[in-house]
């Protein structure tokens, strides 16, 4: 699979996943909600903050239209709102390379992404929406950043033209499944999907996940995904559309922990571990005996059976090959029994 960076920072089943925290528009316009954003994901652990980059006027026409069950507000009215503006983010993405953590951005207009391009990020995040956007796909991938690119609302076919433009203009880029419903029930976020498109296109895949919590996301760390973005707030009371189904800092804090927990845990095989070996001499058990046994008697159910500590010579899995034989010497109760107390043990 070929190698997919951020910077400094690589991106792979075999790495810790990478955790965005992404911000979008929960600041609804605000700088500094947008500061305080960054700052709680940096005191959560998140490897990366991700905003949203509109320009309204460059993104869409003007329109009625509302974002369905989302808000009732009107869609324009909703990304005018939330727009930052050229210097606000170029002074969040400052601010995150001040306190250490990664600044992405989705753009929604081929505008936004030379804006992106002109501050020197140091890859795009590319949206659901825009995934079968190619003459967007293609202006941001000729700029030969990494991509992140999540494919909600597209099949395999959809997401192979995509990945094709990509892969024609040598741009690195990895996917992110997504299910494009808020919140998205947990029936619908289908994590299988990780692993087809892995193995489809070998790439790296992620979870962009919309459900609620933080549940979905563990779950996808141990079918392979290696990045997990989940909407972030400081809070849910906080207004606007995406606020609600976003997850709080404690939460976060806890994907991160649990992510990275669960990270460790995935892969291995059935083995015995050297770790277990001191359980093993007390939790194992050997064959020993049960009643007084004299000698020349036979080993039967009624005076041997198996016990702990494991510490005798003889493993309960034995057991067979003692009974029905014949003791050499007495042999008292609660005796581990030896090779050399059982004639013509082998």
């Amino acid at each position: 699979m070929p190698e997919f960076r951020l910077g400094e920072r690589q991106i792979g089943e075999d790495q810790p996943p990478f955790i965005i925290a992404e911000v979008g528009i929960n600041h609804e316009g605000e700088f500094d909600k947008a500061i305080q954003l960054v700052d709680a994901a940096v005191e959560a652990g998140a490897d990366c903050v991700k905003f949203q980059s509109h320009i309204t006027e460059a993104e869409m026409i003007p329109t009625d239209m509302t974002p369905g069950e989302i808000s009732d507000e009107k869609l324009w009215d909703i990304i005018k709102r939330c727009e930052l503006t050229a210097e606000e983010e170029l002074r969040t993405k400052a601010y995150c390379e001040e306190r250490g953590i990664i600044y992405l951005c989705t753009p929604f207009s081929r505008e936004a992404a030379d804006r992106l391009d002109a501050m020197d990020v140091i890859g795009f995040k590319i949206g659901s929406g825009e995934c079968n956007n190619i003459p967007l796909i293609r202006h941001i991938a000729k700029m030969g950043r990494p991509i992140i690119l999540s494919t909600g609302m597209n099949d395999i076919v959809s997401v192979r033209r995509s990945v094709e433009t990509m892969w024609e203009l040598n741009c690195p880029f990895m996917l992110m499944h997504c299910t494009s419903a808020y919140p998205t029930p947990y029936n619908n976020v289908r994590l299988g999907a990780i692993r087809q498109l892995a193995d489809e296109f070998n790439v790296p895949v992620g979870l962009s996940d919309h459900s609620l919590g933080i549940y979905t996301c563990l779950g996808a760390v141990a079918l392979g995904a290696c990045v997990l973005e989940k909407h972030f707030t400081i809070s849910r009371d906080w207004p606007g559309p995406d606020n609600p189904i976003s997850i709080e800092p404690h939460e976060l804090s806890d994907l991160v922990k649990g992510s990275e927990a669960i990270y460790k845990a995935k892969g291995g095989d059935k083995s015995v571990l050297a770790i277990e070996e001191p359980v093993i001499a007390f939790a194992y058990a050997t064959v020993v005996s049960t009643n007084p046994i004299r000698a020349g008697e036979i080993f039967t159910t009624e005076n041997t059976w198996v016990k702990r500590p494991g510490t005798g010579s003889i493993q309960a899995t034995k057991l067979d090959s003692v009974l029905g034989k014949r003791a050499v010497r007495g042999i008292l109760p609660d005796h581990h029994i030896n090779p050399d107390d059982i004639e013509g043990f082998v």
